[in-house]
């Protein structure tokens, strides 16, 4: 058994872009219970989550959009303005007088389980936060994005300690354009997806970049296709790459339940990836890894992905 920090906080319930929008709050309850009850919230280490500051959202995003979202959290938070307030960042996403509190928990979440992973205190950890990140771009949130916390993480590992080569491995059903636009180009971090395409967000993948290994997927796809494809287009470069530490954007909503995408990946599918990025890690990173929530909206495919995905981590 593996030692598995379990990061959240209730500040990540706090951001809500309204009645009916699907990430929402109950997102992380949802997971919440399905540990609890699976009994799986025993085996797991449940460290503190501290804030981050604006220097560590620094490491990927521009000042002026930092000090923009200050700015508004600002205005929704003054006391003339009405407690249901929102300020739209793009069509859909919005901010409440609780999202930048719950994006820098976030965001401090995932770099507190980086520090703990690479000082060896844990073994691995995931981080059970939102808003999710990889759309956030380095000049702008969109796609429910307001800071991408595993870009952030990833480039805490390589700037301030000192890593050399670091994988980034995104399994969410859209093109983490975000995390692309931070990191494309860095010959310190090396890249996978997968994607549903065409699909949101509809921005073609840099191909120019060699850290880059983007690959498309048709609507409809099944998880021996998708399995097909890791074994073939990941796991050859992730060997080569050799990475010291493995970042994961752990989105789970190319499941077949999940009606916000068209997928057709499955529990098992999702408990597969994960031994295959255990194996990785054991084989070149020391078992380092941090996980990071990305989408998943249907709640009960979201709870047993989430649970399948973490009794890889804990290697129960």
């Amino acid at each position: 058994m593996h030692t598995t920090g379990y990061y959240t906080h209730s500040d990540c319930l706090l951001h809500d872009m309204g009645e009916g929008h699907p990430e929402c709050p109950q997102r992380l309850l949802a997971i919440q219970d399905r540990l609890l009850s699976s009994g799986l919230d025993q085996a797991l280490n449940w460290p503190d989550c501290p804030l981050a500051s604006v220097a560590d959202l620094s490491l990927a995003h521009d000042a002026a959009y930092i000090e923009k979202m200050i700015q508004w959290d600002a205005q929704l938070n003054d006391d003339t303005v009405d407690e249901i307030a929102f300020k739209q960042i793009d069509p859909d996403t919005r901010m409440n007088r609780g999202s930048l509190r719950a994006a820098m928990r976030s965001v401090g979440a995932a770099l507190a389980a980086t520090d703990a992973v690479i000082d060896g205190r844990l073994e691995n950890a995931f981080c059970a936060i939102r808003p999710p990140g990889h759309h956030a771009t380095r000049q702008r949130g969109m796609g429910f994005c307001l800071f991408n916390n595993v870009a952030i993480a990833a480039l805490h590992a390589v700037r301030r300690r000192g890593f050399k080569r670091v994988a980034l491995i995104d399994f969410d059903v859209h093109h983490g354009n975000g995390s692309e636009d931070i990191l494309s180009g860095l010959e310190e971090v090396l890249m996978v997806g997968f994607y549903q395409h065409p699909f949101y967000p509809g921005i073609h993948p840099d191909v120019s970049a060699s850290n880059m290994v983007n690959l498309p997927v048709k609507a409809y796809t099944k998880g021996e296709a998708v399995r097909e494809l890791v074994r073939e287009g990941w796991l050859p470069r992730l060997r080569a790459f050799e990475p010291e530490m493995i970042f994961v954007s752990a989105g789970f909503d190319a499941h077949q339940d999940d009606d916000l995408a068209q997928l057709s990946l499955n529990v098992s599918d999702y408990a597969w990836m994960t031994r295959e990025i255990m194996d990785l890690a054991a084989k070149y990173a020391k078992g380092r890894i941090v996980s990071c929530l990305e989408g998943g909206y249907d709640l009960h495919a979201l709870a047993s992905s989430v649970e399948a995905h973490l009794r890889g981590l804990t290697d129960l």
